[in-house]
């Protein structure tokens, strides 16, 4: 494979990347209007394009080993050694991929960590509406997965509140 080919790939990279950020945006937004119908749609989405993120990233991985044995290295170089390697317009390209590649998996990173928090609000809010109703345990599970035996406590709510 050619420098061409490497290029290529990041470029399809760089994009999946881009999805990836805008499908953590979606969740996002579900996520901070307290709507989760479409949740689990919306992370089914976002492994879809991990799981496309990490096979592009093993050609990319082919490729760099094809491109090492060209330019006579014994081991793939990796991304910042291999623009530096280069030259003419190929370094500036490399280096160019680079730089777009550590923004978007900043911003990725910062957007997950805030999707995380948002969960864990959620999840907490969730826990407290159930203590409020009475039911200070939910159902678990053992480590066998089978439901743990406990009883329910039920409790009236009163409409006319």
């Amino acid at each position: 494979m050619s420098l061409s080919d490497v290029s290529n790939i990041l470029w399809r990279e760089r994009q999946l990347l881009e999805l990836l950020l805008f499908k953590l945006e979606e969740e996002q937004m579900i996520l901070a209007s307290g709507r989760t119908r479409w949740l689990a749609h919306a992370t089914r989405e976002v492994e879809t394009v991990l799981a496309e993120i990490k096979r592009l990233e093993l050609e990319r991985a082919v490729a760099l080993e094809s491109a090492s044995a060209e330019l006579g290295l014994t081991e793939a170089p990796t991304l910042k050694r291999l623009a530096q390697l280069v030259t003419g317009p190929w370094r500036r390209i490399f280096e160019d991929h680079r730089t777009a590649l550590l923004e978007l998996s900043h911003e990725i990173d910062t957007l997950a960590q805030t999707n995380r928090d948002l969960l864990g609000r959620g999840h907490q809010a969730t826990r407290e509406a159930l203590r409020a109703l009475g039911d200070s345990e939910p159902d678990v599970y053992s480590a066998h997965g089978v439901a743990a035996s406990r009883t329910v406590n039920l409790g009236l709510v009163n409409e006319a509140m």
